[in-house]
């Protein structure tokens, strides 16, 4: 039991860092409250927590870097929230699908599928999810005028 509540409290803190300095944010951060509301002196702490944490993801040089710095934070929260109220279980299991089903969200990478065949002396350029700047010329004008 030990090590679901560790893989639910590491899904739940991926989709929060995940969520931070996006447009996913400000709804992560109420449903993140939520899940402490029962606990109302540790709610203002944890607003502020959250809100100290997001600027500090946005204003990072590296935002990834700065994520993968508060994971362990928010993981170690989490991990205390579930031991303590067990009841907030499934509303960490939503919240951790909804930002990994979000548009823009997702704590794994996404699988995609491409294939690309070439054939007779053809040349395939492909790229999924970035930019692609090819350069050169094709090997036939590369050796210049015919008879050269």
């Amino acid at each position: 039991m030990n090590d679901e509540l560790t893989v639910l409290a590491e899904a739940g803190a991926a989709a929060v860092v995940t969520a931070m300095a996006t447009d996913l944010w400000q709804e992560t951060r109420g449903a993140v409250v939520a899940l402490f509301r029962p606990d109302r002196r540790r709610r203002a702490a944890l607003e502020s927590q959250l809100d100290g944490n997001a600027t500090l993801v946005r204003q990072a040089p590296d935002p990834d870097a700065a994520r993968q710095a508060l994971f362990s934070y928010w993981t170690l929260e989490l991990t205390a929230l579930l031991r303590r109220d067990p009841a907030v279980r499934a509303a960490l299991e939503r919240l951790a699908a909804a930002v990994e089903d979000a548009p823009g969200g997702g704590t794994r990478g996404r699988v995609l599928r491409q294939t690309n065949t070439a054939h007779d002396s053809g040349t395939v350029f492909a790229v999924q999810q970035g930019d692609q700047h090819a350069y050169g010329a094709r090997a036939e004008w590369a050796q210049g005028p015919e008879g050269a």
